[in-house]
């Protein structure tokens, strides 16, 4: 998925100031609605990045888009610096990209794209009678590995980690025993969690700040760590638990959730469009790569010439993000 926001309107978020010390918090990070591929594409509620929080670990993006009857049609477009994940809730998309991909990916299986130094990529959602749902998240990469070539993971079979009453579906990363087979470049986690009515609690690693999003079913109807979560809202927990005490009330029915988690990511970050660097002059080269049609991107078969063009550069420099506090 692409980001048509050339110049993102950041705002405010409201709750408890984040500090860089890792203790547990609750901090209320709103989504804003964005439209893909013109007024009648596809809209996504987008919840990171935000003013004062642009990552959690090393998740910097975060698109929840759906159910909806609209369909997906987004042309090669580029990347750098990240690895996108592809997770559909209903419906199907078909993947393509310059490493040579031409996949589809259906509900509960996981699509993995590194971009490394560069990559470009398509996703056309496929008309099998389900409406389209799901989620599109970016994760950083570290400077280790973000100039490494791009590859590409499709995965079909993802461990479950199994509760009373919960079932959590490993996308990426580690939950208790559960381990996802996905490579990742900085310690992250991303489960898509199945609640039944009643307490569970989740097992999660103390060094890392976590987030939770409501998938589906009734946000009115969850508590977590005691407190309540706001429609479309990401959640983010901070640092410092064990463990993360979630009830669904009686009656209320199945709730499915997303868990976010990894390491703070310490580096600088700067995102533009569908661009993850560190400076301005990188941003700059980068785009210029994508509008010249530099090998760095390669190509996306079966597109011709069609593919979505750099949008206009802001007139100021652009400065990494980083956090309030």
């Amino acid at each position: 998925m692409t980001d048509l926001e050339a110049r993102p309107d950041e705002r405010p978020v409201p709750g408890e100031p984040l500090g860089a010390g890792g203790t547990p918090r609750r901090q209320v990070l709103p989504a804003r609605t964005v439209p893909l591929g013109g007024v009648r594409g596809l809209e996504v509620r987008r919840t990171l990045p935000q003013r004062d929080v642009p990552t959690v670990g090393a998740w910097c993006f975060v698109d929840r888009y759906g159910p909806t009857s609209a369909s997906m049609r987004v042309l090669p477009h580029p990347h750098t610096g990240l690895a996108t994940v592809t997770w559909p809730l209903s419906g199907t998309i078909r993947h393509r990209d310059s490493v040579g991909s031409d996949v589809v990916v259906r509900p509960g299986e996981l699509d993995l794209m590194t971009a490394g130094r560069g990559v470009s990529h398509s996703e056309v959602s496929l008309d099998d009678g389900a409406p389209l749902s799901g989620v599109q998240l970016w994760l950083a990469l570290p400077d280790a590995t973000r100039h490494d070539p791009p590859r590409f993971e499709h995965h079909r079979d993802l461990p479950v980690l199994e509760g009373p009453r919960s079932s959590a579906r490993v996308m990426v990363g580690r939950l208790g025993d559960a381990v996802s087979p996905a490579r990742t470049d900085t310690r992250a986690v991303a489960a898509e969690v199945t609640l039944a009515e009643g307490a569970t609690t989740l097992p999660l690693d103390p060094r890392d700040e976590h987030a939770l999003l409501v998938l589906t079913g009734d946000p009115a109807a969850l508590a977590v760590d005691g407190g309540p979560v706001p429609e479309h809202a990401l959640l983010h927990l901070g640092a410092g638990r064990e463990g993360l005490d979630l009830l669904v009330a009686p009656g209320a029915g199945p709730v499915r959730v997303l868990l976010l988690g990894g390491e703070p990511f310490r580096e600088d970050l700067l995102m533009w469009w569908n661009l993850v660097a560190r400076t301005h002059d990188e941003v700059v080269a980068r785009r210029d790569d994508w509008e010249a049609r530099s090998d760095r991107y390669g190509r996306v078969d079966g597109h011709g010439d069609e593919r979505i063009p750099a949008p206009p550069l802001p007139g100021v420099r652009l400065v990494p993000r980083r956090r309030a506090g």
